[in-house]
């Protein structure tokens, strides 16, 4: 029997659940394995549904079952990215008992995100992207946001008498401050990406929590 063809819902691009039985999930990750290694070739501007049918070795409709679009496949791959830095934003912040600590925090994490990127083209080439897709940036304010209430839930543990808004506008900041120096870095050489991470660590405050 032939597979149905599921049309691509309009408006937001998602992924569709990820199935429970192991050929699915076999399946599913099939599909992101082979985007990714289209993504890496040619750029997430060429990905084009098509490829990925021909090189997974799927039908139209198959693929379709789990992505309706490739958007929805370049957000998954985001998403999936996301998590690995926010599991290094919560591991480096987690050892924060004062200012210094803190700024050391920062410090590690401007390197880990740099090297992550450096090592992860794939993501780099969609991290970029975002700035021209608006699916890409409100993953991206997500995560920004995430990461700017793990920075307040520590600022607020170091300064308890210290105004909320203040200390989250602080956390904001500091966190869009960090991911603008790592994404301006990565879009130079290696050299040149590593001597402005360090240059981002000397400007870095001695206490964050003193910023306004």
């Amino acid at each position: 029997m032939a597979e149905q063809v599921v049309e691509p819902r309009k408006g937001r691009s998602e992924a569709r659940r990820i199935p429970q039985q192991q050929r699915g999930r076999d399946r599913f990750e099939k599909i992101l394995s082979v985007a990714a290694e289209l993504i890496e070739k040619n750029g997430s501007d060429a990905l084009k549904m098509s490829e990925i049918v021909e090189k997974a070795e799927l039908s139209f409709g198959a693929l379709y079952q789990y992505f309706p679009d490739k958007s929805a496949i370049v957000r998954t791959l985001a998403e999936r990215f996301n998590e690995q830095g926010r599991e290094c934003v919560e591991s480096e912040l987690a050892k924060v008992t004062d200012a210094g600590t803190l700024r050391q925090a920062l410090c590690n994490i401007a390197d880990e995100y740099y090297d992550f990127f450096r090592q992860e083209p794939v993501m780099r080439d969609i991290w970029i992207a975002t700035q021209a897709d608006r699916m890409l940036q409100e993953i991206d304010a997500g995560d920004m946001e995430f990461h700017a209430q793990a920075l307040f839930s520590v600022l607020g543990r170091l300064e308890p008498t210290r105004g909320k808004d203040e200390l989250l506008a602080i956390a904001r900041l500091t966190m869009q401050l960090l991911a603008a120096a790592v994404r301006y870095a990565n879009s130079l050489d290696d050299a040149a990406g590593r001597a402005t991470i360090a240059l981002y660590q000397r400007m870095l405050p001695a206490d964050v929590c003193r910023l306004s």
